[in-house]
Protein backbone atom coordinates (compact mmCIF):
# COMPACT_ATOMS: atom_id res chain seq x y z
CA UNK A 1 0.00 0.00 0.00
CA UNK A 2 1.34 3.76 -0.95
CA UNK A 3 2.61 5.62 1.94
CA UNK A 4 1.07 8.45 1.51
CA UNK A 5 -2.90 9.11 1.58
CA UNK A 6 -4.94 8.32 -1.22
CA UNK A 7 -7.97 7.52 -3.33
CA UNK A 8 -7.91 4.07 -5.74
CA UNK A 9 -10.57 3.19 -7.93
CA UNK A 10 -11.67 -0.51 -8.63
CA UNK A 11 -13.62 -1.94 -11.13
CA UNK A 12 -16.35 -4.87 -11.23
CA UNK A 13 -15.97 -6.37 -15.03
CA UNK A 14 -18.59 -8.64 -14.96
CA UNK A 15 -21.58 -5.96 -14.00
CA UNK A 16 -21.97 -2.18 -14.18
CA UNK A 17 -20.49 -1.27 -10.67
CA UNK A 18 -17.39 0.49 -9.97
CA UNK A 19 -15.88 1.43 -6.45
CA UNK A 20 -13.39 3.50 -4.51
CA UNK A 21 -11.40 3.17 -1.76
CA UNK A 22 -10.04 6.16 0.38
CA UNK A 23 -6.74 6.34 3.22
CA UNK A 24 -6.03 9.64 5.21
CA UNK A 25 -3.81 9.11 8.04
CA UNK A 26 -1.44 12.06 7.91
CA UNK A 27 -4.20 14.90 6.35
CA UNK A 28 -6.42 13.48 8.79
CA UNK A 29 -3.76 14.28 11.41
CA UNK A 30 -3.15 17.35 10.14
CA UNK A 31 -6.80 18.63 10.32
CA UNK A 32 -6.93 17.52 13.95
CA UNK A 33 -3.74 18.68 15.16
CA UNK A 34 -5.33 22.46 14.35
CA UNK A 35 -7.97 22.21 16.64
CA UNK A 36 -8.66 20.51 20.27
CA UNK A 37 -11.27 17.92 19.46
CA UNK A 38 -12.65 15.66 21.22
CA UNK A 39 -12.97 11.72 20.41
CA UNK A 40 -16.21 11.64 19.17
CA UNK A 41 -15.98 15.25 17.27
CA UNK A 42 -12.95 13.96 15.32
CA UNK A 43 -14.31 10.46 14.22
CA UNK A 44 -16.77 12.01 12.94
CA UNK A 45 -14.84 14.76 11.04
CA UNK A 46 -12.30 12.02 10.17
CA UNK A 47 -15.55 10.18 8.13
CA UNK A 48 -16.23 13.54 6.11
CA UNK A 49 -12.87 13.90 4.92
CA UNK A 50 -12.89 10.66 3.80
CA UNK A 51 -16.94 10.91 2.00
CA UNK A 52 -15.60 14.32 0.32
CA UNK A 53 -12.06 12.43 -1.01
CA UNK A 54 -14.44 9.28 -2.36
CA UNK A 55 -17.06 11.60 -4.22
CA UNK A 56 -14.54 13.53 -5.68
CA UNK A 57 -12.79 10.24 -6.97
CA UNK A 58 -16.28 9.25 -8.77
CA UNK A 59 -16.68 13.02 -10.39
CA UNK A 60 -14.35 14.17 -13.81
CA UNK A 61 -14.57 17.76 -12.91
CA UNK A 62 -11.71 20.45 -12.30
CA UNK A 63 -12.74 22.25 -9.55
CA UNK A 64 -13.35 22.23 -5.40
CA UNK A 65 -16.27 19.72 -3.77
CA UNK A 66 -17.73 20.95 -0.16
CA UNK A 67 -19.44 18.74 2.18
CA UNK A 68 -21.31 20.46 4.68
CA UNK A 69 -23.40 19.71 7.94
CA UNK A 70 -25.19 21.87 10.38
CA UNK A 71 -27.83 21.13 12.93
CA UNK A 72 -29.13 22.64 16.12
CA UNK A 73 -26.89 20.17 18.51
CA UNK A 74 -23.68 19.63 20.49
CA UNK A 75 -22.10 19.44 16.86
CA UNK A 76 -23.46 22.87 14.94
CA UNK A 77 -21.03 22.16 12.15
CA UNK A 78 -18.96 20.19 10.10
CA UNK A 79 -17.33 21.32 7.05
CA UNK A 80 -15.16 19.12 4.77
CA UNK A 81 -13.32 20.80 0.74
CA UNK A 82 -11.72 18.31 -1.30
CA UNK A 83 -10.68 19.34 -4.24
CA UNK A 84 -10.00 17.59 -7.63
CA UNK A 85 -6.03 17.38 -7.29
CA UNK A 86 -6.40 15.78 -4.25
CA UNK A 87 -6.15 19.05 -1.66
CA UNK A 88 -8.24 18.39 1.67
CA UNK A 89 -9.25 20.53 4.00
CA UNK A 90 -11.73 20.37 7.18
CA UNK A 91 -13.32 21.96 10.47
CA UNK A 92 -16.07 21.16 13.29
CA UNK A 93 -17.73 23.30 14.99
CA UNK A 94 -18.82 21.77 18.72
CA UNK A 95 -20.50 22.90 22.20
CA UNK A 96 -17.69 20.59 24.47
CA UNK A 97 -20.20 20.44 27.48
CA UNK A 98 -22.66 18.52 25.26
CA UNK A 99 -20.38 16.42 23.93
CA UNK A 100 -20.84 12.38 25.44
CA UNK A 101 -18.43 9.66 24.78
CA UNK A 102 -18.98 7.43 22.40
CA UNK A 103 -22.06 9.88 20.73
CA UNK A 104 -22.83 8.96 17.27
CA UNK A 105 -23.97 11.43 14.17
CA UNK A 106 -27.90 11.29 15.64
CA UNK A 107 -26.95 12.15 19.37
CA UNK A 108 -24.26 15.13 17.75
CA UNK A 109 -26.32 16.05 15.23
CA UNK A 110 -30.04 15.95 15.24
CA UNK A 111 -32.21 16.99 12.83
CA UNK A 112 -29.10 18.13 10.85
CA UNK A 113 -29.14 18.93 7.29
CA UNK A 114 -26.25 17.62 4.77
CA UNK A 115 -25.37 20.13 1.69
CA UNK A 116 -22.87 18.75 -1.05
CA UNK A 117 -21.68 21.49 -3.17
CA UNK A 118 -19.49 20.98 -6.47
CA UNK A 119 -17.98 24.36 -7.42
CA UNK A 120 -15.94 23.64 -11.30
CA UNK A 121 -13.47 25.94 -12.27
CA UNK A 122 -15.26 26.82 -15.62
CA UNK A 123 -18.98 25.46 -15.62
CA UNK A 124 -21.88 25.65 -13.28
CA UNK A 125 -22.23 25.23 -9.23
CA UNK A 126 -24.22 22.34 -8.25
CA UNK A 127 -25.74 21.83 -5.25
CA UNK A 128 -28.06 19.31 -3.40
CA UNK A 129 -29.48 19.27 0.14
CA UNK A 130 -31.01 16.43 2.10
CA UNK A 131 -31.43 16.05 6.08
CA UNK A 132 -29.23 14.10 7.75
CA UNK A 133 -31.69 10.49 7.95
CA UNK A 134 -29.20 8.47 8.90
CA UNK A 135 -27.72 6.74 12.09
CA UNK A 136 -24.46 7.24 10.88
CA UNK A 137 -22.93 9.54 7.94
CA UNK A 138 -22.42 6.61 5.61
CA UNK A 139 -26.02 5.93 6.21
CA UNK A 140 -27.22 9.88 5.39
CA UNK A 141 -24.97 9.68 2.11
CA UNK A 142 -25.91 6.78 0.73
CA UNK A 143 -29.94 8.14 1.90
CA UNK A 144 -29.19 11.57 -0.43
CA UNK A 145 -28.24 9.60 -3.59
CA UNK A 146 -31.30 7.19 -2.96
CA UNK A 147 -33.09 10.62 -2.85
CA UNK A 148 -31.26 12.02 -5.45
CA UNK A 149 -31.44 11.40 -9.13
CA UNK A 150 -28.12 10.28 -9.59
CA UNK A 151 -26.95 6.62 -9.57
CA UNK A 152 -27.24 4.04 -6.96
CA UNK A 153 -24.66 4.68 -4.54
CA UNK A 154 -23.04 2.91 -0.91
CA UNK A 155 -20.56 4.38 1.59
CA UNK A 156 -18.66 2.56 4.22
CA UNK A 157 -16.81 5.05 6.58
CA UNK A 158 -14.80 4.59 9.49
CA UNK A 159 -12.42 6.87 11.61
CA UNK A 160 -9.98 6.17 14.64
CA UNK A 161 -8.42 9.39 15.56
CA UNK A 162 -5.56 8.15 13.35
CA UNK A 163 -6.86 6.68 10.18
CA UNK A 164 -9.76 7.56 8.44
CA UNK A 165 -11.19 5.25 5.78
CA UNK A 166 -13.80 4.71 3.61
CA UNK A 167 -15.46 2.73 0.80
CA UNK A 168 -17.53 3.78 -1.97
CA UNK A 169 -19.53 1.53 -4.65
CA UNK A 170 -21.92 2.98 -7.15
CA UNK A 171 -23.76 1.82 -9.94
CA UNK A 172 -22.89 2.39 -13.51
CA UNK A 173 -25.62 3.22 -16.98
CA UNK A 174 -26.49 -0.15 -18.34
CA UNK A 175 -23.74 -1.93 -20.75
CA UNK A 176 -22.41 -5.58 -19.48
CA UNK A 177 -25.96 -6.09 -17.66
CA UNK A 178 -29.07 -5.12 -19.79
CA UNK A 179 -31.57 -6.77 -17.93
CA UNK A 180 -33.02 -4.76 -14.63
CA UNK A 181 -33.28 -7.92 -12.57
CA UNK A 182 -30.01 -8.98 -13.02
CA UNK A 183 -28.28 -5.63 -12.85
CA UNK A 184 -30.92 -5.45 -9.28
CA UNK A 185 -29.42 -8.83 -8.68
CA UNK A 186 -25.41 -8.09 -8.91
CA UNK A 187 -26.02 -4.51 -6.77
CA UNK A 188 -28.05 -6.05 -3.97
CA UNK A 189 -24.97 -9.00 -4.27
CA UNK A 190 -22.17 -6.70 -3.70
CA UNK A 191 -23.72 -4.22 -1.73
CA UNK A 192 -24.55 -7.24 0.73
CA UNK A 193 -20.82 -8.05 0.77
CA UNK A 194 -19.77 -4.82 1.58
CA UNK A 195 -22.20 -4.75 4.67
CA UNK A 196 -20.57 -7.58 6.40
CA UNK A 197 -17.50 -5.21 6.39
CA UNK A 198 -16.27 -4.96 9.99
CA UNK A 199 -14.99 -1.32 11.23
CA UNK A 200 -11.61 -3.40 12.37
CA UNK A 201 -11.29 -4.38 8.85
CA UNK A 202 -11.95 -1.10 7.00
CA UNK A 203 -9.28 0.56 9.56
CA UNK A 204 -7.04 -2.26 9.57
CA UNK A 205 -6.62 -3.92 5.78
CA UNK A 206 -5.12 -2.27 2.78
CA UNK A 207 -6.56 -2.18 -0.13
CA UNK A 208 -6.00 -5.37 -2.18
CA UNK A 209 -6.71 -7.06 1.13
CA UNK A 210 -9.68 -5.48 2.16
CA UNK A 211 -11.22 -6.24 -1.70
CA UNK A 212 -10.22 -9.85 -1.60
CA UNK A 213 -11.65 -10.14 1.90
CA UNK A 214 -14.96 -9.30 0.31
CA UNK A 215 -14.97 -9.90 -3.34
CA UNK A 216 -12.77 -13.10 -3.79
CA UNK A 217 -15.23 -14.39 -6.03
CA UNK A 218 -15.38 -11.66 -8.29
CA UNK A 219 -13.61 -10.07 -11.28
CA UNK A 220 -12.04 -6.77 -9.61
CA UNK A 221 -9.77 -4.57 -11.25
CA UNK A 222 -7.80 -2.04 -9.09
CA UNK A 223 -6.28 1.07 -10.52
CA UNK A 224 -3.58 3.20 -9.33
CA UNK A 225 -3.68 5.59 -6.23
CA UNK A 226 -4.69 9.22 -6.53
CA UNK A 227 -3.12 10.98 -4.30
CA UNK A 228 -4.36 12.79 -1.12
CA UNK A 229 -2.79 15.71 1.09
CA UNK A 230 -4.01 18.15 3.46
CA UNK A 231 -3.79 21.71 1.91
CA UNK A 232 -5.20 25.22 3.11
CA UNK A 233 -6.30 27.94 0.74
CA UNK A 234 -6.07 30.26 2.33
CA UNK A 235 -3.35 33.11 1.69
CA UNK A 236 -2.86 36.86 2.43
CA UNK A 237 -4.25 37.91 -0.98
CA UNK A 238 -7.43 36.06 -0.14
CA UNK A 239 -7.61 37.90 3.48
CA UNK A 240 -6.81 41.29 2.23
CA UNK A 241 -9.35 40.83 -1.15
CA UNK A 242 -11.73 40.08 2.53
CA UNK A 243 -10.89 43.68 3.37
CA UNK A 244 -11.72 45.54 0.33
CA UNK A 245 -14.71 43.90 -0.11
CA UNK A 246 -15.66 45.68 2.62
CA UNK A 247 -15.01 49.39 1.44
CA UNK A 248 -12.34 51.70 2.21
CA UNK A 249 -14.14 53.69 4.90
CA UNK A 250 -15.37 50.23 7.17
CA UNK A 251 -11.75 48.65 6.21
CA UNK A 252 -10.21 51.75 8.49
CA UNK A 253 -12.93 51.87 10.74
CA UNK A 254 -11.93 48.37 11.36
CA UNK A 255 -8.34 49.18 12.16
CA UNK A 256 -9.41 52.04 14.15
CA UNK A 257 -12.06 49.58 16.26
CA UNK A 258 -9.05 47.15 16.96
CA UNK A 259 -6.50 48.87 17.63
CA UNK A 260 -4.45 49.82 14.61
CA UNK A 261 -4.13 46.31 13.18
CA UNK A 262 -6.61 43.97 12.09
CA UNK A 263 -6.39 40.16 12.59
CA UNK A 264 -8.30 38.02 9.96
CA UNK A 265 -7.59 34.11 10.93
CA UNK A 266 -8.25 31.27 8.81
CA UNK A 267 -10.63 28.63 10.52
CA UNK A 268 -9.17 26.06 8.91
CA UNK A 269 -5.77 26.21 9.76
CA UNK A 270 -5.15 29.14 12.27
CA UNK A 271 -2.61 31.02 10.36
CA UNK A 272 -2.93 34.53 10.88
CA UNK A 273 -2.99 37.51 8.89
CA UNK A 274 -2.30 40.80 9.95
CA UNK A 275 -2.95 44.39 8.12
CA UNK A 276 -2.15 47.61 9.89
CA UNK A 277 -3.41 50.90 8.68
CA UNK A 278 -0.46 51.26 5.75
CA UNK A 279 -1.47 47.84 4.77
CA UNK A 280 -4.96 49.08 4.57
CA UNK A 281 -4.30 52.36 3.00
CA UNK A 282 -1.80 50.46 -0.11
CA UNK A 283 -4.57 48.07 -0.82
CA UNK A 284 -7.27 50.61 -1.76
CA UNK A 285 -4.33 52.34 -3.87
CA UNK A 286 -3.84 49.31 -5.36
CA UNK A 287 -1.12 48.22 -3.93
CA UNK A 288 -1.81 44.76 -3.70
CA UNK A 289 -1.65 42.36 -0.79
CA UNK A 290 0.04 45.45 2.01
CA UNK A 291 3.80 45.88 1.51
CA UNK A 292 6.19 45.69 3.13
CA UNK A 293 4.15 43.36 5.31
CA UNK A 294 3.74 41.26 2.42
CA UNK A 295 5.18 37.91 3.66
CA UNK A 296 3.85 38.65 7.56
CA UNK A 297 1.48 36.64 8.94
Amino acid sequence: MPVTDHTQRFLFDDTDVRGELVVLGESYGHVLAKHPYPEPVAQLLGEMLAAAALLVGTLKFDGLLILQARSAGAVPLLMVECASDGDVRGIARYHDEQITPGAGLRQLMPEGVLTLTVEPRDGQRYQGIVGLEGETLAESLSVYFAHSEQLPTRFWLSADGRRARGLLVQALPADRLKDPEARAASWQHLTTLADTLTAEELLGLDNPTLLYRLYHEEAVRLFDPRPLRFRCSCSRERSAGALVSLGREDAERLVQEQHGEVVIDCQFCNQRYRFDAADVAQLFAGGGSGAPSGTRH
